[in-house]
């Protein structure tokens, strides 16, 4: 898992839309990214809070 949703994260959804793997899903604070993550950098780009950080 490349990247990991801290807990800045504000349940907005954009990067559940960005996602082309559907890769992230809701958790149960906050969403959450699967192993079926490739890396593509999609989420962290459409994060208005920037809390998509590498692992």
């Amino acid at each position: 898992m490349p990247h990991v949703i801290t807990e800045d994260c504000v349940s907005c959804g954009s990067c559940v839309d960005s996602c082309p793997n559907g890769a992230i899903i809701e958790g149960e604070d906050r969403y959450e990214i699967t192993d079926d993550c490739v890396d593509c950098g999609a989420c962290v780009d459409s994060c208005p809070v920037n809390a998509i950080k590498e692992n």
